[in-house]
């Protein structure tokens, strides 16, 4: 048993070095990458006069050696057109796994190639650019095919022509007022996608392989199998009985069983941070509106007489404050599965955002000595955020199964 402890502790604490090691070869990357775009864009403005152009190259080169934490945590908790292994720009070794492009565009129609082709931002591929992970299209008349082509902070330079770019449309920019008429439509198979189809290989196999050993006549269960079972019965009876009850809960079982695992082993696969791991899914807002839209529409067609009853004209309630009370239930129809998104989401997110925060400390300092203080304290987060894991799954599925509960309970009239 102590040596169970050592080695999850030693994983642990390799996985926070490692983590420390790849976010800082990371954001030294995006750095680097404009410090050159900034470079060359100075040498070409001020070509005439060649001391002032080094002068501010000089400036330039020694701007973009500040190490920056926004950028880099903006990066690794985002989403992203292509998995970045190890290494960086400035390293010998440099591997990003290249992901599906599928774009839709409103004039040119379908386009379909990986992301390779645009070689880490430095190619346009028939009008289209990768700007940190994320594909964006070229505003203008702009050559189609393969171009090299300079990409910083959504300006494109190609020549000595400068190019706005257009991303792709989100509900963000309803929320912002922008105009929603995007020219193109992504759906490619970005990072979170990869992340998401990993979690259901991985539980496919593990439940899969528990499920055919005990169809074996099995009983006592070995392995990871004896870990799953006290959970399994865990949310069968004190989730799912206790809030939906005895006759009913077996009818639910199963999505809050594929609920609570997929959000947990999500979360754990989230704090892993090298390959194939490391994805943010939870931490991402569309994963948790679908899973909270999904939680929406079981309870509202499972939802008897006796709710909608009691949600719209409340037995034994004054008419005038039935009146009142309507509208505000019919508002919780979304405010419920509302919390649920936002709680998922902004919980996840801000643990990955103190780890990656700790991390940039040494870089902000430029210290090792920064090290020793803020290791321990990664340490430390990376085995809460392990609790915490667990709690975001436990509590999103808890909250699941009252909403049913509420839906499907029979009330006495009296």
């Amino acid at each position: 048993m102590i040596q169970k402890y050592i080695k999850f502790l030693a994983v642990i604490v390799l996985t926070s070095l490692a983590f420390n090691s790849f976010a800082g070869d990371d954001g030294h990357n995006h750095n680097d990458h404009a410090g050159h775009n900034h470079a060359d864009h100075s040498g070409h403005n001020h070509g005439a006069d060649a001391s002032h152009a080094d002068h501010k190259a000089h400036d330039t080169h020694a701007e973009s050696a500040k190490f920056d934490p926004v950028n880099m945590i903006m990066h690794h908790i985002g989403d992203a057109n292509e998995f970045h292994i190890i290494g960086n720009e400035n390293t010998s070794l440099n591997l990003s796994l290249p992901l599906p492009i599928i774009l839709l565009d409103k004039k040119e129609g379908l386009k379909m190639f990986m992301s390779s082709k645009f070689e880490h931002g430095h190619k346009a591929v028939d009008g289209y650019v990768m700007d940190h992970g994320i594909v964006k299209k070229i505003v203008g008349e702009f050559p189609t095919g393969v171009q090299e082509v300079t990409v910083h902070h959504g300006e494109v330079v190609f020549g000595a022509k400068h190019f706005a770019t257009e991303t792709k449309m989100t509900p963000l920019h309803w929320f912002n007022g922008e105009e929603a008429d995007p020219s193109f439509y992504d759906f490619s198979f970005t990072k979170i996608a990869f992340g998401m189809f990993l979690a259901v290989i991985v539980l496919l196999i593990i439940f899969m392989g528990m499920g055919s050993y005990y169809k074996k006549g099995n009983m006592i269960p070995k392995g990871i199998y004896s870990l799953l079972e006290p959970l399994i019965l865990f949310v069968r009876d004190d989730i799912a009985v206790e809030n939906i009850g005895a006759k009913k809960a077996d009818k639910f079982l199963p999505l809050l069983l594929t609920i609570f695992f997929f959000i947990w082993v999500n979360n754990l696969m989230g704090l892993i941070p090298i390959f194939p791991f490391s994805a943010n899914v939870t931490g991402n807002i569309a994963f948790t509106f679908v899973l909270s839209l999904v939680v929406m529409i079981v309870v509202n067609v499972s939802a008897n007489k006796d709710y909608w009853m009691h949600m719209l004209w409340m037995p034994g309630v004054p008419t005038p404050m039935k009146l009142v009370m309507a509208p505000i239930e019919l508002v919780g129809i979304i405010t419920k599965p509302f919390a649920l998104m936002m709680r998922l989401f902004a919980n996840i997110t801000a643990g990955h955002i103190i780890i990656l925060s700790l991390v940039s400390l040494i870089f902000i300092f430029n210290s090792v000595a920064m090290s020793a203080v803020s290791v321990p304290f990664i340490l430390f987060m990376n085995i809460l955020e392990m609790l915490v894991a667990f709690l975001q799954a436990y509590i999103f599925t808890l909250l699941a199964a009252l909403f049913i509960g509420m839906a499907v309970a029979e009330h006495e009239h009296h």
